[in-house]
């Protein structure tokens, strides 16, 4: 079972490094022969000198933004949570509260960020936690209120013939259904959490995290040095999807043995 594992695990990773290499051959490639300026596209080899050489500021900035999307990720996953229970339970909230949740949404960011850097000091981390979390809060809520919700009809009628409580229908069905729901989401909102932390850093408040960096970069005409910065900013993000991918097998793991 081990070798299995193992066989299928190289199978998805060894692709993904090998398209990975090439991509990058191909567009070093193409820079050295077609002789491009770095103000027009930077070559990977002097992305990777600037990143292993501002590594301690980069690995400052990302701890900023990294601190910031944590926060948010956490906030709006509970928040999120706690509110797709209620919403399941009473149907006329559902109506009230999910248009609300659109509309608030579909906000563009800058302006939400804005609003809140003006509610704090010009150091202060909150807006920006705020703003990650009112994106997540939204992915998590629509996923597992739709988790809750969506049930198989034969499942409820079965418990209902048992005499079953709302609670125990709760814990025994729609609890369990909504669990994938909850991992989808989260592979959605981990990603969005870290470009929501650092693309709200562009419009106000400390210049101390990637999206801030990256633009003061680019302002002066670094461009090598803000590809670095945006290298952390990918690598920042594909962690925090590996670590919810992580939770999820583990998650499957743990329901297996059950």
């Amino acid at each position: 079972m081990t070798i299995h594992r193992l066989t299928m695990l190289l199978g998805k990773v060894v692709p993904a490094i090998l398209f990975g290499a090439l991509f990058l051959g191909v567009w070093e490639w193409a820079v050295k022969f077609f002789e491009l300026k770095p103000y027009f596209l930077t070559a990977p080899s002097s992305i990777w000198q600037q990143f292993t050489t501002n590594f301690a500021l980069i690995r400052g900035a990302a701890t900023v933004s990294g601190t910031n999307a944590l926060v948010g990720l956490v906030a709006g996953t509970v928040l999120g949570v706690a509110m797709s229970f209620v919403l399941s339970r009473f149907g006329f909230l559902n109506q009230l509260i999910t248009p609300l949740a659109v509309a608030l949404n579909a906000i563009p960011i800058f302006v939400l960020v804005a609003v809140l850097n003006n509610m704090y000091s010009i150091t202060s981390e909150i807006p920006r936690r705020i703003m990650v979390t009112l994106v997540v809060y939204f992915i998590v809520l629509v996923n597992v209120a739709r988790g809750l919700t969506q049930v198989s009809p034969t499942h409820v009628e079965l418990m209902r013939s048992y005499a079953a409580s709302d609670v125990a229908i709760l814990r025994k069905v729609r609890i369990p259904n909504a669990v994938p729901f909850l991992f989808t989401s989260l592979k959605i909102a981990a990603p969005a959490a870290v470009i929501t932390a650092f693309v709200s850093e562009y419009f106000g408040g400390s210049q101390n995290g990637l999206g801030s960096r990256i633009s003061s970069n680019i302002a002066n005409s670094k461009n090598a040095a803000a590809w670095a910065y945006v290298l952390a900013a990918c690598l920042l993000g594909l962690l925090f999807y590996t670590v919810s991918v992580a939770m999820e097998s583990l998650n499957r793991k743990g329901g297996v043995k059950q």
